[in-house]
């Protein structure tokens, strides 16, 4: 089913595209002074966030809370605060904390709309690479304003597929994730941002994307883009409390969907 663009979508695809670069320049001031920050630990020594996150999360927050107070908001900082209006924005401030602060570029701002469970809006800010990704139901997905449309001829065999891993998956599981997908002909990488992986995706940098437990503030812009540049993704459960937790994800071009659909069990 498309979902066609209406106003309430159009105003918010206009803040979430300025909420991106406002919030990506932040970011990105406060990673050329990183070796300022103060690192602190969350679940285990590889789960790590700093006073960036938490600022970034916060002036999204500001900005949202001026313009549609009623919209729910969901950060990975900050958690859920409800609203009324029947769309929720879900962000991650920095996906990717810890190639931020150990001084490598691949970490993203990542901001998505869900209405009626589904994402309809998903930004992507890769400030390092002053790229933008943006995607709006049934308007296309675009980098810095160019048109992104999948290669249906790209599959697992002729392109490279994105995975990621976290402390809630057993090395035993990723070990078979890559076991299985070698042994079907396909290759990977994983540069330790699963939205900027799934951007890429989108841009047919990746035929596709798998972790076996994402949150949803890490894939639902993401999902956004890689959908409306022509590709599918596995849903992600956003009903009641499943928009906390974590569970698979996986997107994919047309040409690997089917692989990586067997590599992941989905």
């Amino acid at each position: 089913m498309t979902i066609h663009l209406s106003r309430e979508i159009d105003t918010r695809f206009a803040l979430a595209r300025a909420m991106a670069d406002e919030a990506g320049a932040l970011a990105l001031d406060y990673f050329n002074r990183r070796e300022t920050l103060v690192i602190e630990q969350k679940r285990d020594p590889q789960d790590v966030v700093s006073i960036a996150d938490r600022d970034v999360e916060n002036l999204i927050r500001k900005r949202v809370a001026e313009k549609f107070p009623d919209d729910g908001f969901l950060g990975e900082e900050y958690g859920l605060q409800a609203g009324t209006s029947g769309l929720t924005w879900v962000v991650d401030p920095i996906d990717g904390t810890s190639p931020f602060v150990n001084g490598m570029p691949n970490w993203c701002v990542s901001i998505a709309l869900l209405k009626d469970e589904e994402p309809v809006i998903g930004v992507i800010a890769s400030p390092c690479h002053q790229e933008v990704y943006a995607a709006a139901a049934g308007q296309g997905a675009t980098l810095n304003g160019k048109p992104l449309k999948l290669d249906g001829s790209r599959n697992i065999r002729n392109a490279v597929t994105g995975i990621g891993a976290n402390n809630h998956v057993t090395p035993q599981v990723v070990a078979k994730m890559v076991e299985d997908l070698l042994t079907a002909g396909g290759n990977f990488i994983r540069n330790g941002s699963g939205a900027l992986m799934l951007a890429y995706v989108a841009a047919g940098r990746l035929v596709g994307y798998y972790e076996p437990y994402m949150h949803a503030w890490d894939c639902l812009a993401g999902y956004c883009l890689v959908k409306e540049a022509g590709g599918w993704y596995h849903r992600f459960p956003t009903a009641g409390d499943g928009l906390t937790r974590g569970a698979p994800v996986l997107a994919a071009a047309p040409g690997a969907k089917d692989d990586l659909r067997r590599v992941a069990g989905l």
